[in-house]
């Protein structure tokens, strides 16, 4: 088994490609998120990142920079977090919220502009809150209504 120190991120490359796009989720999971195979082509301001074990991807997410961010925060300094997943044959290792304690690090050093990230968590997906929650996200109190009902809006100040 690989070492916990071994995960990193780092941006999206095609070689990252093929390992992602078999990424798998239950649909108890699948509901609140979406596959990294969703995210061949991405719009400008979407950043896709990749979290590594080693050389080998077990985890997705996208950092947006668009206008989609105003819905969200009203800080323009702010990014938003999106389509975290863990592919199911990676998942209770650590890997999400070891991905999560990096984060920080990694938007400073990649986005040095950024000084808040904000996400959506739907009220239902108890796991992300908690996840979200152990690693330094705040709930701001705010909610927006999404596909599949009620979401929650966290916060990370950088």
């Amino acid at each position: 088994m690989q070492s916990i120190d071994e995960v990193k991120l780092e941006h999206f490359s095609n070689e990252h490609m093929k390992e992602l796009a078999t990424f798998e989720l239950p649909e108890e999971q699948a509901q609140f998120t979406a596959l990294p195979s969703k995210y061949k082509v991405v719009k400008e301001g979407q950043h896709r990142i990749v979290l590594l074990c080693g050389n080998k991807p077990v985890g997705f997410f996208l950092l947006h920079s668009t206008d989609r961010i105003k819905e969200y925060s009203n800080n323009p300094n702010a990014m938003l977090l999106t389509t975290l997943s863990v592919n199911y044959a990676e998942q209770g290792k650590g890997y999400a919220k070891q991905a999560m304690l990096l984060l920080r690090d990694f938007v400073k050093s990649e986005f040095p502009s950024c000084d808040e990230i904000v996400l959506a968590v739907n009220h239902k997906n108890f796991p992300a809150q908690k996840l979200y929650s152990k690693v330094g996200f705040k709930d701001t109190g705010r909610r927006k209504i999404g596909r599949i009902g009620e979401q929650f809006i966290f916060n990370l100040d950088l």
